[in-house]
C-alpha cells in the first residue's frame, strides 16, 4: 500500500498575498475546489475560500482581505486518519500540507485521500462488518479484539463509531470465520449488536417464534 506522501500534489502554486482578487477568482472558476493555500514569501499564512471571494472587489489585493483566511493546514507526518479528520472539520476537498519547519509543501485532495482509503484492508478486503454496542465504563477495544480472534476470525480494521454519554459503538472489519459465533460470543461478554446479519442464530430463532405465536393467534 502506497504512503498517504504518494498523493502529495503540487501541480498548482499557491495563491500569493499579493495577488488580484480577479486573479483568486478566475482560479476558482477553472478549479473544482472549495478552498485554496495563500502564501507570503513561501510561507502559508492561510486559505481563502471560493464562497468568501465571489462577491469582493476584483481589482482589490487579496492580502487586503486578510479577515476571510481560515487557518486550517495539515502535517506531512500526520496519518490518514487525521487528514481525513480535518477535511470533514472544514468542510473542504483541498487541504495544505506544511513540514515540521511550517514549510509549505504542496496540498491534498479529498479525492484522492478517499483513494487511499480504498486501498486500506478495511475496505479493499473481503470480510463481513459488524457493529456492537456498549456501556462507555465496561468498553474495552482489547477485550472486542480478545473475543473475534478468539472465535479463529482475523481484524482487518475497527474504530469507534458512535459515543453517547452512557454508550459506545464500534464498527470492526473482520475475516468472515464463524460469525453467528462471534456475535453470541458478543452477547455472552453484554455487548448489544446493532447491525443486523442473517447469520444471526439468536435472532433468527427469535422471529421463528415469534412467526409461530402468530400463527397460533390466528387461529
Amino acid at each position: 500500500m502506497n504512503s498517504l506522501n504518494t498523493y502529495l500534489n503540487t501541480e498548482i502554486k499557491p495563491l500569493k498575498h499579493s495577488a488580484l482578487l480577479s486573479e483568486v477568482q478566475d482560479l476558482f472558476e477553472e478549479v473544482p475546489y472549495s478552498h485554496f493555500p495563500v502564501t507570503e514569501d513561501g510561507v502559508f499564512i492561510g486559505c481563502v475560500s471560493k464562497e468568501s471571494v465571489a462577491f469582493l472587489n476584483a481589482s482589490a489585493v487579496l492580502n487586503e482581505n486578510r479577515f476571510h483566511f481560515e487557518r486550517f493546514f495539515v502535517r506531512s507526518s500526520m496519518i490518514w486518519l487525521d487528514v481525513l479528520e480535518v477535511f470533514a472539520k472544514n468542510e473542504t476537498n483541498l487541504l495544505p500540507v506544511l513540514d515540521e519547519k511550517n514549510n509549505y509543501v504542496g496540498y491534498y485532495e479529498l479525492e484522492d485521500v478517499i483513494r487511499f482509503l480504498h486501498e486500506t484492508p478495511f475496505l479493499k478486503e473481503e470480510g463481513g462488518v459488524l457493529i456492537v454496542a456498549k456501556e462507555v465504563n465496561t468498553f474495552s477495544m482489547s477485550q472486542v479484539a480478545q473475543i473475534v480472534e478468539s472465535n479463529q476470525a482475523k481484524i482487518l480494521g475497527l474504530f469507534i463509531s458512535n459515543v453517547t454519554q452512557n454508550t459506545v459503538e464500534i464498527t470492526i472489519k473482520m475475516s468472515q470465520s464463524g460469525l453467528n459465533d462471534i456475535i453470541q460470543t458478543f452477547r455472552r461478554y453484554e455487548y448489544e449488536i446493532i447491525s443486523e446479519h442473517q447469520e444471526d442464530s439468536y435472532l433468527n430463532g427469535l422471529k421463528e417464534r415469534s412467526d409461530y405465536l402468530d400463527k397460533y393467534l390466528n387461529i
